[in-house]
């Protein structure tokens, strides 16, 4: 799924990308993927899946993440916030 997003896409289209990317890379029910969800305990990531999941960021946007881009991301919600942000760029 190496598609890059367009920069005029809603952040509901983000989400459902997100959904899917979570639901094929690490098996997460798609309706368990909420803004509210916190990728650790409430989705069971771990470390080396966040590297993962920067990862499948980078493939959506085509763009680079820098460690601060997502060294504060702790829920879906803010996985969106921050696929909003390099596309914004």
């Amino acid at each position: 799924m190496s598609t890059t997003l367009a920069a005029d896409i809603s952040n509901t289209e983000i989400l459902e990308r997100l959904r899917k990317v979570l639901h094929d890379t690490f098996e997460i029910e798609p309706t368990r993927v909420v803004p509210s969800a916190h990728l650790f305990t409430d989705l069971g990531l771990d470390s080396i899946d966040a590297v993962d999941l920067a990862i499948q960021v980078q493939e959506m946007t085509g763009m680079r993440i820098k460690p601060e881009d997502f060294k504060n991301v702790r829920t879906v919600g803010d996985v969106v916030g921050t696929v909003r942000g390099l596309l914004d760029r």
